[in-house]
């Protein structure tokens, strides 16, 4: 039977905990309890009680220190898939098989050092800018590891993270660069496109609103409120599988509303007349949908012959090919028309609070980051209008 009590902690706060009584060890023949403690409350204990149970039922009793990491990988993982979306599952199980696994994956965690922690990372920074992203994903396992009592210390705790060269060269450059349009680059860049009806209609509306791509690509024809003047940017689209969905945006900041100015919905309105004769033109199977069916932007699929969600890849190629073939342009990367919007928005006078939940950061740093760019910029001619000021 197993016993659920509340105590007391050091700090005086209080907690629950359990103390169960699992069977018979079958390689020792000894009775096996276990103790965990530090629940906020007793449903909490009475939950984690039940999975063990559940879990003692179903695999019988395990010698948690003979488990390997690849063992507690699999365990954490198949519960913690439920709580995250698939892009992220996808982007995790990447990450492990690829550069975790084959480091830690065969040895017992009991087994695992300090020091074999510090070389996985050394290894990894080595290789990777992102490199402290797989710091992260693996002490999860070690943390799991710690609260279902399996180690006694988190070895990941005490790694020391590496400033490399080609880390603080990587930094510098991106200090360098200009990643978004000036108000007269973006003008001449949209002229430049015109006549590119969807290109320019896409390409439009991120540097107008600071959408990001995903959410660009999954919009339908009822996100578009053309009497409220706004868009509604709730989802995005997504790969998994190699299959495309749409799913939720992950945040709550990032489902948001934005305001639209009269031209760009004039732009929106003309692409819907160009879409719908393009629909009629190729004789679809599947026609044009009502609103809250069908994608703005759309491609032409020839082995399904029907018009289908963009490739994420879209306007990457898209760009790509406009920069070719207008090789005086300013080039800027798809993601930087949204740094742009950003970018504009403080010179036109908005406040940080306003641009953070227009362009949907959860994160205010992220949106200070952008501000401190522009800024910099700005000094200069800054101390111009200060010295005409004063000029007597």
């Amino acid at each position: 039977m197993a016993n659920i009590k509340k105590y007391t902690k050091k700090d005086g706060t209080t907690a629950y905990m359990f103390n169960a009584y699992l069977g018979k060890d079958p390689l020792t023949g000894k009775k096996k309890r276990t103790t965990r403690r530090g629940f906020k409350t007793k449903k909490d204990a009475n939950i984690a009680l039940s999975k063990i149970l559940v879990e003692v039922d179903e695999l019988g009793i395990r010698q948690n220190d003979q488990l390997t990491f690849q063992e507690v990988f699999e365990e954490w993982f198949k519960q913690h898939r439920r709580e995250v979306k698939p892009t992220t599952v996808y982007a995790m199980e990447s990450k492990f098989n690829r550069r975790i696994l084959p480091v830690f994956g065969p040895y017992k965690m009991k087994d695992i050092t300090r020091s074999h922690c510090q070389k996985a990372i050394n290894g990894w920074a080595k290789e990777l800018k992102t490199f402290k992203d797989y710091k992260i994903q693996a002490n999860q396992v070690f943390r799991y590891a710690m609260k279902m009592d399996m180690i006694k210390r988190n070895p990941m705790d005490y790694v020391t993270l590496p400033k490399l060269k080609h880390e603080m060269e990587y930094v510098a450059e991106l200090e360098e660069k200009k990643h978004y349009y000036t108000r007269e680059e973006l003008r001449t860049f949209l002229e430049a496109i015109q006549k590119d009806d969807m290109a320019y209609t896409m390409l439009r509306l991120l540097s107008f609103t600071g959408a990001r791509k995903g959410e660009l690509y999954a919009l339908h024809w009822s996100d578009v409120d053309f009497h409220q003047k706004s868009i509604s940017l709730k989802k995005t689209l997504i790969y998994t599988g190699g299959e495309k969905q749409l799913q939720t945006s992950k945040t709550k900041a990032s489902r948001r509303i934005v305001s639209v100015d009269d031209e760009t919905l004039a732009i929106l309105k003309k692409w819907r007349s160009k879409q719908i004769q393009r629909y009629l033109t190729l004789e679809l199977a599947a026609p044009f949908q009502s609103d809250d069916k069908q994608p703005i932007f759309t491609v032409y699929n020839q082995l399904k012959h029907e018009m289908d969600y963009c490739r994420l890849a879209y306007l990457n190629d898209k760009l790509e090919r406009i920069y070719q073939k207008n090789p005086e342009l300013p080039q800027i990367k798809v993601h930087e028309f949204r740094h742009t919007h950003a970018s504009l928005l403080f010179a036109a006078g908005a406040s940080i609070k306003d641009v953070q939940s227009r362009l949907g950061h959860t994160d205010i740093q992220t949106t200070m980051d952008i501000y401190t760019h522009v800024t910099d910029e700005a000094k200069e001619k800054t101390a111009e209008m200060f010295q005409k000021y004063m000029t007597f």
